[in-house]
């Protein structure tokens, strides 16, 4: 099984879904090297712009500011409304 809150996993993270699974795992895990690499390569892949959109943020600036790992509280608090709305299990657990 691949551990999906390993930063040198590379996941097909085209979807929306995709996005908030891996970001999801790798909050839960609460490793901040491993959350800041898992942003980087998020501001690189192709989901980036479904994230973006769903968070109600311009894309470049999104990009710019998960691959410098200086992001806003209130973008922060976006981008973890969309995880808990899109990912795999379907929203929060009870």
């Amino acid at each position: 099984m691949t551990d999906r809150t390993d930063p040198s996993h590379d996941p097909a993270l085209d979807t929306l879904e995709a996005v908030a699974g891996y970001l999801a795992g790798v909050f839960e895990s609460g490793d901040p090297d491993a959350t800041a690499q898992a942003l980087a390569l998020v501001a690189r892949s192709d989901g980036l712009v479904h994230l973006a959109a769903a968070a109600g943020l311009p894309r470049a600036e999104l990009a710019a500011a998960l691959a410098a790992g200086e992001i806003g509280l209130d973008t922060l608090l976006s981008i973890m409304k969309v995880i808990d709305l899109h990912r795999p299990e379907g929203g929060a657990p009870n």
